[in-house]
């Protein structure tokens, strides 16, 4: 005998109340969470990099540089991404952003798929972004879709190029972003 559920929609509020509480994160799209899963070590290493450049290079100026916990809004959904450049001074809830400038995405085989494809049209509709960093962790390739009028271009850098993030106006080696990372 087959047993139908009603499925229960969450509001974002109901949510961003849930997530105060829960010992596990969750994106949020359409009304339904996803549990969130853990990084690898050079997960956790390229996007310290990634940070800790932003951090230094930005220090000072109105812009503020989050890692993991911060959500970005986009609509009614909610995305962990690993790192995120806010410059709007009034976009300050206190967790999440609904105007970053720049997101960067890690990528690792459970997310591949959904980093490429729903984030990055998703995060592409934010009228704010510039930038949308795609960093792989199986070879040194990092992919910058990078605002152009009304469309977007990719940039592929690899092995000793520089990644030119101009959202933000750094540049900073390939090898930096993998450095303590062994491939």
């Amino acid at each position: 005998m087959s047993v139908v559920e009603r499925l229960h929609r969450l509001s974002p509020q109901e949510y961003l109340d849930g997530e105060l509480l829960a010992e596990v994160r969750h994106e949020y799209v359409d009304g339904q969470i996803y549990a969130m899963v853990g990084g690898s070590r050079a997960h956790n290493i390229i996007a310290l990099n990634m940070a800790v450049a932003l951090r230094g290079h930005l220090r000072g100026g109105p812009c503020q540089i989050f890692v993991a916990d911060m959500k970005v809004r986009v609509a009614d959904a909610f995305y962990y991404p690993d790192v995120v450049v806010n410059c709007d001074v009034d976009d300050r809830h206190e967790y999440y952003v609904a105007r970053p400038v720049l997101v960067a995405e890690v990528l690792s085989p459970a997310t591949e798929a959904r980093d490429l494809l729903e984030k990055r049209v998703v995060y592409q509709g934010l009228a704010s972004l510039r930038e949308y960093v795609v960093i792989a962790q199986d070879k040194t390739e990092v992919r910058v879709y990078r605002r152009r009028g009304d469309g977007w271009e990719l940039e592929t850098c690899r092995g000793a190029d520089s990644v030119c993030l101009q959202s933000v106006d750094l540049t900073m080696s390939v090898e930096s972003v993998y450095e303590g990372v062994a491939h």
